[in-house]
This record gives structure tokens, sequence and C-alpha cells, in this order.
């Protein structure tokens, strides 16, 4: 990223939504030296800085830039499938400022020396920031504890085991006693291997009129139990990363309600989509959790809207062409997701299902607030990380127009309303989509 310090910016009369202060209001947005020194409509009255670059917002509305709190990028290792310059080019295209990555890669990043390289690699090649979590244990082997205290200051913002799922309850016992030492989040895939080893969607009618054998809920909900008792025994800050189903939200209010230091998230497609979308075999909706049942999704949606639900990710899991193009119970699971993110979950917005400011929140404000990142908010002396958006702008997802390596996506097609029109990352622009297209007026 460049040393120099980008002109001033100026955003005028845009809406302002900003969870962070509770604001939702017509104003103006302005940066100097890359940070906030205003936002909202104290700025209206403000004069133009000398050189100012100005965006006219009428019609647009500016959100913190997204904070997205699960992204599986190939690199190091996997870079045929994504590497950190084409991951961070979608998010900048959907609205994230910044992405958080996860230890599955080769080698696995349970060392200092490797976060380390990860920082110095974003630094070189990413368009936004880049923060990695982790592994909780040595090479995602669920054995040894992996170093906590300093993997955390080399960078790790949380640690996790990715994709899996610790299978001992004495090791994630341990883990949890050891980050609570040093204030560290776990963050946990809640499934159990067992239950789930065989079946490649969820569990139901719907799989076994495809003749596919199926993912009980049962698998995501005994995991998640167990993990909340020992939350409770150790003290430790404990987020649930990917649920999927109403039974496990039953279990996180219990939790929250007992006052333990427990959060939750969800991926967008569990809030968007529901089993039917599989169809005739499709693969690009092969995912882990599995998609569930429309009650579910519903449930999912009203946690979300209630708080039960605190972050809403993309969950981007690329997969190459060999990955996909397999039948489905052979087919790896994931999707991408960065550049959906946000058009995707404004659909729930536009049904009125879902408020703007509490989708903002769950994409950008609470995620930054617990990973302790100087994200996520607006307020004077941050960071100028901003998304301009045209809510109402109807776009089609089409999977040549992504940024990403992979193609996997789950929407392609989709008719979304609601698009990304400027993506700002410490004062200077990182996307313009009339840019994109040509130079059409915005």
């Amino acid at each position: 990223m460049p040393d120099t310090l980008p002109p001033p910016l100026v955003v005028e009369a845009a809406r302002i939504v900003d969870p962070s202060r509770g604001l939702d209001a017509v104003g103006s947005v302005v940066a100097l030296g890359g940070r906030i020194a205003a936002a909202g409509p104290e700025a209206l009255n403000q004069g133009i800085p000398e050189g100012a670059i100005r965006i006219d917002g009428a019609g647009r509305t500016v959100v913190p830039g997204l904070v997205d709190m699960r992204v599986f990028v190939g690199e190091p290792g996997g870079e045929h499938r994504e590497t950190l310059a084409t991951a961070s080019r979608a998010a900048a295209a959907g609205g994230v400022t910044t992405l958080i990555t996860m230890p599955d890669t080769d080698p696995v990043i349970d060392d200092p020396a490797l976060v380390d390289f990860l920082l110095r690699r974003a630094r070189d090649t990413a368009h936004v920031h880049v923060h990695p979590m982790a592994a909780l244990t040595q090479g995602l082997k669920g054995e040894e504890l992996s170093e906590f205290g300093l993997l955390k200051e080399a960078g790790a913002v949380a640690f996790t085991e990715g994709r899996r799922s610790l299978r001992s309850a004495q090791v994630m016992r341990n883990a949890l006693t050891y980050a609570r030492d040093f204030d560290a989040l776990v963050v946990h895939h809640t499934e159990d291997s067992d239950l789930a080893a065989a079946g490649v969607m969820n569990e139901g009618e719907t799989a076994t009129r495809l003749g596919l054998p199926g993912i009980p809920r049962e698998a995501e909900t005994i995991v998640l139990d167990r993990d909340l008792k020992l939350a409770r025994l150790t003290g430790a800050r404990y987020h649930a990363a990917q649920l999927s189903c109403a039974q496990s939200l039953w279990s996180v209010r219990r939790a929250k309600e007992a006052g333990l230091a427990v959060t939750a998230g969800a991926a967008i497609a569990h809030l968007a989509l529901n089993e039917n979308d599989i169809g005739a075999y499709r693969t690009f909706f092969k995912m882990s959790p599995p998609l569930r049942s429309e009650d579910d999704r519903r449930a999912m949606v009203e946690a979300l809207a209630d708080g039960t639900l605190d972050v809403v990710c993309s969950a981007h899991d690329p997969q190459d062409v060999e990955g996909k193009r397999r039948p489905f119970a052979e087919a790896a699971p994931g999707a991408v997701g960065l550049e959906t993110l946000l058009a995707v979950g404004l659909r729930l917005v536009h049904d009125g299902d879902v408020g703007l400011a509490r989708l903002v929140d769950a994409m950008s404000t609470r995620p930054a607030r617990l990973l302790g990142l100087d994200a996520g908010t607006l307020a004077p002396g941050a960071p100028a990380d901003l998304a301009i958006i045209d809510l109402d702008r109807p776009w089609v997802v089409a999977e040549e127009a992504l940024n990403s390596k992979a193609r996997n996506t789950a929407f392609e097609g989709a008719r979304l309303t609601g698009q990304v029109i400027r993506t700002v990352l410490g004062g200077r622009l990182v996307f313009d989509l009339d840019e994109r297209r040509g130079g059409a007026g915005a």
C-alpha cells in the first residue's frame, strides 16, 4: 500500500449508516490523511478541503467497509484456486475492506513466521486489509495446541481449526483455557465429523428424494452444546463460526442469557438459500454445513434480526473446476462469496426481514469489535474505509464478471437489487464500478 497520504476525500449528501454510532441520516463524509474527519449531518456544513476528491452521494448510501470474518484463500500452497491479490480484488468489488483469512493453507498457518509471511505478502499484493486467523492446533491435527501468545504477537487476530472441528473435548477445553489467558478469541466450526462423515446435504425428505446421504442437524448441535459448556467452564471468549439450523440458535440464546462470552455467525448462503436450491444435483450448492430446510433458513434470518446471530460472513471458499465438476456426493464443498456478500444480504433488507443498520452491524461493526480491529465505524479518527452503495441498482450475477480466481458461486444468474458503486480504503478508491464498466456515469 502507498506510503504517501491520500488527498482529502468528500462524499457529499449521501445517506450515512453507521451502526457503531447509531447513525442513519443524510450527511457527508470528509476524510483527511486517510482517516475520517467527519461523517454525518454535521459534515454537510463543513467547507470542502483544498484539493479534495469530491463524490456526489445523492441517492447513495455510505456504510463502513465490511469485515468478512471467514475467508479461505489458497495462498500459500493453493494459488491455483485463489491468491491474496484475486481475493482482495473480489473483496473490494463487494465493499469488503477487511478480510480475515483461515489457516487451512499449505503450510498451515500455525507458526509466527508464517503469520508474518502472510502479512508481508498481503502488504505487497492485496487491495484491502488482510488479517490472518491462526490454527488452534499444530498442523490442524486436533492434538497439540499452537503457541497462542507468539502467534497473537505476530498478528493473528483469532484462533480456529478452519473447516475442521475439534473432536476432543479435552483439547477444546485446553484451547479455551489457553486462549482465555491471552484474551484470544476461539472461532470454531461446529460439526461432529462422525455424524457428518458420510453425508453430503441436509438430512431429510429432500435428501431422500435425491438419493443422497444426509447430515443431521445434531452433527452441528452436539458439538455446539459441548463447546458452550466448555466456554462456561473456562470463561473464554468463543465464537461459533457458521451456524445453520434453528436448534443451534436456541442454544446460543441460552448461553447469552447466562452471560457467557459467546457469539455466533452465519454464512450469507444459509440466510438466503435452502436445501431445495440444490435442484438437479448442483454442486455449487454443496456446502459445509449443508444448506438446511426453509424453516431453518427463516429461523436464521429472525436470529440475525434480533441479534442472536452476531456476524454474517461470506465463508468464501474457492474451488477449482476439478473439485466441483464431479457427481454431487464427490464434489468439494464450498462457494465463493466475497463479491455477493452485501448484495445478497440486501435481499433481506428489501424484503423487510432485517434492517439495513443491523445487516451492516453484522457485516462490519460487530466482527471488527470481536476481533479488536480498528474498523467497522465511520467515527471521526477511524480509518477512512467505506463502501458507497446504490441500494436500488439491479444487476445480475455473472461468473465471468467475478474477480475471484474461482467461479464456484451459488448465485450465478441471480437477480439482485443493490450494488457497491465505490469502495474506499484509507481514503483511496480501491474499486469504482463505473471505471470497471468503462466510465459510465454513476
